[in-house]
């Protein structure tokens, strides 16, 4: 056996080994083994070097992995492995925002340019695909509601041809994938984002992304602290989440998993999506922190993070979050007519709806028929499912878009469900 496919084959019996525990954990343990052939199958066609994924069912908690942590790497996917966890940052930055909220240094429907005055007086594209110059006034302001629900008029585009695309790359805000991250401080990068119009009206439809670049720019401004200090203050230290940060300091890198590949459907043709080690954007202090997908994290640094979420807000009986901010966070807070103006995920909205940074089941779906459960994704393939009414966390980490865009994570979920049934 060559010594790659030796690491490969042997990652998930290291990762077992870790979970330790009594006997209940290990019967969960046993009911989730089923995962590993399907995740190593996958790992053999190359989709992805390696998984690290755990289930968290009542008080059980089980851990497993397969493959490495690298392209052409020998090193094994561990439990304590550090992912890019992208956009499953979003959870992170919307309980920031509330907190402030509850605080009362916030008010949800209050127009938002009070604390970001670069969005007053805006002006709203007459077409998305006309001039950046041919534009309406807004109706009405943004609020701090429009940031969390993402209907402020402004969000991800997939379409460089249109010319609010390329004024949004031309002043390098990266409001699209995570790498290049932008050059500019909070300060500045409102100042230019201030220049441009918005695509649609506020309130208008829900569009991805950009409220959650928003939102960190907003807790800097209103808690008087750098976003990503106040994120550790208030949120990953409480929670203990000693890997959970906006880089990966040199100590850690060793920890830090290798970057995969995204795969164009169209052309088929793949690319790096970041570097590796001190070579990755990940490894040094970003100028600004990113609300929308700048975290890394940890299996059980987020399982700390998931589990205050289905506990009501409350870690180790101490309340980081109120009932209220929680429930409000993790229940649709979408119209109809704002998910049917929305085309940005086709058919996303026949069985979801989206709260505070997170996407909520509405209805049946090929993984569960009960509806309920709430999450998101990562776009350097990682995942995460809270499900209430099973008592149930899941989350599962690789470093490869194509995980989530191959049926891979679809598949994943099914079989966790079908494991804790």
């Amino acid at each position: 056996m060559k010594r790659r496919q030796f690491f490969i084959a042997s990652g998930a019996s290291i990762a077992t080994l870790a979970v330790g525990g009594c006997a209940r954990p290990r019967r969960l343990q046993a009911k989730i083994a089923a995962l590993r052939d399907a995740m190593a199958a996958r790992v053999a066609q190359n989709e992805f070097p390696g998984a690290v994924w755990l289930v968290a069912h009542g008080g059980d908690v089980a851990v497993d992995a397969v493959g490495v942590s690298a392209i052409d790497g020998t090193t094994p996917m561990r439990r304590d492995t550090i992912f890019r966890i992208a956009s499953m940052t979003k959870a992170v930055t919307s309980a920031a925002v509330l907190m402030l909220v509850e605080e009362g240094k916030l008010t949800l429907d209050a127009p938002v340019e009070r604390w970001l005055p670069e969005l007053a007086n805006r002006r709203v594209l007459r077409r998305q695909d006309g001039p950046v110059n041919d534009t309406v006034p807004a109706q009405r302001a943004i609020t701090v509601r429009d940031l969390l629900t993402f209907t402020l008029g402004f969000g991800l585009l997939f379409d460089d041809t249109l010319p609010i695309q390329r004024a949004i790359d031309a002043l390098e805000l990266v409001n699209g994938r995570p790498v290049p991250m932008t050059p500019h401080a909070p300060d500045e990068w409102m100042r230019r984002f201030g220049t441009l119009p918005l695509m649609h009206q506020p309130g208008e439809r829900w569009m991805y992304n950009t409220g959650s670049l928003l939102q960190g720019v907003l807790v800097r401004r209103v808690s008087g602290q750098p976003f990503e200090a106040f994120v550790k203050e208030r949120i990953t230290r409480p929670l203990g989440m000693r890997d959970t940060d906006f880089f990966v300091p040199p100590d850690k890198l060793s920890r830090f998993a290798g970057c995969g590949f995204f795969t164009d459907p169209q052309s088929r043709t793949k690319t790096r999506m970041d570097q590796d080690g001190t070579a990755s954007a990940y490894a040094t202090a970003p100028v600004f922190p990113s609300g929308a997908g700048g975290l890394v994290s940890t299996v059980d640094d987020y399982l700390t993070f998931a589990r205050m979420l289905l506990n009501g807000g409350v870690h180790q009986g101490r309340r980081l979050l109120s009932e209220q901010s929680v429930r409000d966070m993790t229940r649709d807070q979408l119209t109809p007519e704002q998910k049917a103006a929305s085309t940005f995920f086709p058919g996303f909205f026949d069985t979801n709806g989206w709260g505070y940074g997170v996407g909520i089941t509405t209805a049946p779906d090929p993984v569960s028929q009960v509806p309920g459960r709430y999450g998101w994704d990562g776009g350097f393939g990682t995942s995460w499912i809270n499900d209430p009414g099973r008592n149930l966390i899941a989350i599962v980490m690789t470093q490869s878009s194509d995980f989530l865009f191959s049926g891979g994570r679809d598949a994943f979920w099914r079989g966790v469900y079908a494991a804790v049934a």
